[in-house]
């Protein structure tokens, strides 16, 4: 029996928030493609992906259907997590940013800077992760209800003055232009571009990461599961699903 290779790897994300990244940042692009050319409304990138579009009113509806679209999956994103958190008890609150966020902060710029060998050792979201979900909140906030003020201006005026509409407007588009910065240099570079990801990481498409990232993305987080041991899965080489062959302290299941 010819003996097959395997890679250990931790499930991190169930299907549910899966689909919450997924459809979170799915509208995120649409919305920047077809957000930017109205921006920069005169210039003739903008005129050309408007005509793309099939007009700018289309181009504009779009924008405003992944808009609320984008809006409706953070509803259910918060629904699910109070759910999950309040009700089932089964999630724990390990997003919540902690004394602990600035400690490792501290020592990740040490890290980097040369001033120790001890790099910094992350729980289950290190410091990074944590700005991004919360940044989310803040740019929905801004982006998310300007953006409904604008889609019904009738409403808006009537309770609220121009100068409020005004800064609506305004904010609307520049932080959305922070955010899309945010994602695409930023987070991007921490979960795909950075050298130890590149080309990218899977994470969000299967919910697996490989247990040799954990060890050194998460080391506090992989300590509990090795100690539950039934977390850990392991995959064939060759990306097909077959039969576990767990090593001594672990236990295996199938993807």
């Amino acid at each position: 029996m010819e003996k097959r290779h395997y890679r250990a790897a931790v499930r991190r994300w169930n299907l549910h928030q899966r689909i919450h990244h997924i459809g979170m940042f799915s509208t995120f692009i649409l919305c920047t493609i077809t957000g930017l050319p109205i921006k920069w409304h005169d210039n003739s990138l903008s005129l050309a992906l408007a005509r793309w579009f099939g007009g700018p009113d289309t181009m504009l509806n779009i924008h405003i259907g992944s808009g609320l679209t984008m809006i409706a999956v953070s509803i259910y994103h918060l629904v699910w997590m109070f759910y999950k958190m309040l009700v089932k008890k089964d999630l724990g609150w390990a997003i919540m940013p902690t004394l602990k966020d600035v400690t490792d902060l501290v020592q990740h710029l040490k890290y980097q800077l040369g001033l120790t060998d001890q790099p910094a050792r992350f729980d289950r979201y290190s410091y990074k992760e944590k700005f991004d979900y919360w940044a989310v909140f803040w740019g929905m906030f801004i982006i998310g209800g300007s953006g409904i003020f604008m889609m019904m201006p009738e409403w808006g005026a009537a309770l609220m003055p121009r100068w409020l509409i005004d800064c609506w407007r305004i904010g609307h588009s520049d932080e959305a232009v922070l955010a899309i910065l945010a994602i695409f240099v930023w987070h991007f570079y921490n979960v795909h571009f950075n050298p130890d990801f590149f080309p990218g990481s899977t994470t969000w498409f299967n919910g697996l990461m490989d247990i040799r990232v954990m060890e050194h993305e998460h080391p506090l987080e992989l300590e509990r599961i090795k100690k539950e041991q039934e977390k850990i899965i392991l995959i064939p080489e060759e990306g097909q699903e077959g039969e576990a062959w767990p090593s001594s302290n672990t236990v295996a299941t199938k993807v």
